[in-house]
C-alpha cells in the first residue's frame, strides 16, 4: 500500500528524473491520511509549459486519481496545446468524464483516462506530450 505522502514524495522524485522536463515547482501540496491534492508547474525541455493538478484518494488500500487537470501550453503560456481533464461538464461526450482541450478551448474530445501526471509525461509511455518534448528541434 502507498500512502498519499510516498505517492508525492514519488512523485516529486518522478519529475525530477524524467527526460522530457526541465525543472518543476510544486505550487500546492496537501497530504492527509486517506487523500491528497498536488499542483506542479513544470517547464518542458522543450520550452513548453505543463501544469498538472491532481486530487487523490486512498480507498481499499489503493490510491485513486479523482479529479485532473493537466494543461500543456506553449513557452508563452498563450496558446492551448492540449489540456486533459475529468471535469463533467462534456456529458455527451464518449468516455464521459474524461476529455481533452486541443488547441482551443472550445475544441473537446473524448480523452482517455489520465490518472496522473508521471503518466502524462512519461515518455515511456509516449503521450503526444511525451513524443513531442523528445524531440530536441520541436518549435513553439
Amino acid at each position: 500500500m502507498t500512502t498519499p505522502a510516498e505517492y508525492v514524495l514519488r512523485l516529486k522524485t518522478k519529475l525530477a528524473i524524467s527526460s522530457i522536463i526541465a525543472s518543476f515547482n510544486v505550487v500546492e501540496e496537501k497530504v492527509w491520511l486517506d487523500r491528497g491534492y498536488v499542483r506542479i508547474r513544470i517547464a518542458l525541455n522543450n520550452g513548453d509549459f505543463l501544469e498538472a493538478a491532481e486530487y487523490f484518494v486512498l480507498q481499499n488500500d489503493e490510491l485513486t486519481t479523482r479529479r485532473y487537470r493537466y494543461q500543456w501550453m506553449d513557452r508563452e503560456r498563450r496558446k492551448l496545446r492540449k489540456r486533459w481533464d475529468n471535469v463533467e461538464h462534456f456529458p455527451d461526450l464518449s468516455n464521459f468524464p474524461d476529455h481533452i482541450h486541443i488547441g482551443k478551448e472550445e475544441n473537446v474530445e473524448p480523452g482517455e483516462s489520465l490518472r496522473n501526471v508521471d503518466e502524462l509525461t512519461s515518455s515511456s509511455r509516449r503521450t503526444d506530450l511525451g513524443r513531442i518534448c523528445s524531440i530536441s528541434d520541436h518549435k513553439s
